[in-house]
């Protein structure tokens, strides 16, 4: 089936107040890649994390405890609130019936949290994340939100041979290619062509090059960015490295949708046996 591209508009939500906590290099040219970096409410000692204002008050008095301080809250990642609608409008092209949908590097479990309520095609949600401190955050998140669909998260690692989850409809993977190892690229589509039925699709969202350009001198400084923190990680070539390596997990490019900041949403199917 031949590709097709396919734009959606930018959602119409407040610009972000600012850039807490985006790597050097991300702001430049405009808008720019979302990246998930975590805020935390427990405070930063030299870590990416920064606080984020607690629900009470700093000098309240914590119950069933002699040390005053802030109740913990989970961790939220700020592109999520820039990101989440623009995703959700493609999620409900894609999947209009969906029996359970497998989120992979959920994070804080926000998409999960504030997308299932809004998309009730998708009877259930399996959050993921291979960091047992994100297990919950997810949960955390959910349970605020009120969202019954979404299943309890469960640890789970990309790039492993064994996932805990033997069967899905839908595969869910934003913003985590760019921000790992390459391995973990490769095992999420290992993991998705075993778990997948024929024509199920892997839906993938983020940054990428494409024929080995950036699409926008933003992303091209976000990507040297993040190969100065780790030299493992980095935007990649949505032609020359992500294509080659879901081919050869039986997954067919199916859409591209352009994405705001400079992302793409990107589904792949699982190829039908002959």
């Amino acid at each position: 089936m031949a590709s097709m591209f396919i734009a959606v508009p930018p959602p119409r939500i407040p610009a972000a107040p600012s850039d807490l906590g985006q790597p050097a290099g991300h702001r430049q040219g405009g808008r720019s890649a979302d990246v998930e970096i975590i805020v935390s409410s427990n405070g930063s000692d030299g870590s990416p994390f920064a606080p984020a204002p607690p629900s009470s008050p700093a000098d309240a008095p914590c119950p069933m405890t002699s040390t005053p301080g802030p109740v913990p809250q989970p961790r939220h990642a700020p592109a999520t609130l820039r990101n989440r609608d623009a995703i959700r409008s493609v999620l409900e092209q894609v999947l209009a019936e969906c029996a359970l949908l497998l989120e992979i590097a959920s994070g804080t479990g926000e998409h999960a949290a504030y997308m299932a309520p809004r998309l009730p095609g998708i009877r259930a949600w399996q959050p993921t994340d291979a960091s047992t401190e994100a297990l919950a955050d997810i949960d955390a998140h959910v349970q605020a939100a009120a969202a019954t669909t979404v299943r309890p998260a469960l640890a789970l690692d990309a790039a492993g041979s064994a996932w805990p989850v033997g069967r899905a409809d839908a595969v869910l993977c934003c913003n985590m290619i760019h921000i790992a190892p390459w391995e973990a690229a490769l095992g999420l589509f290992a993991g998705a062509g075993r778990v997948l039925p024929a024509d199920g699709p892997l839906i993938l969202y983020g940054p990428f090059r494409r024929h080995g350009v950036h699409t926008a001198p933003s992303n091209a400084a976000f990507d040297e960015g993040l190969r100065a923190r780790d030299p493992r990680w980095g935007v990649r070539c949505l032609d020359r490295e992500v294509l080659p390596a879901a081919m050869a997990a039986s997954l067919r490019l199916d859409t591209i949708h352009a994405m705001p900041a400079n992302n793409l949403i990107v589904v792949l199917r699982k190829a039908s046996r002959e």
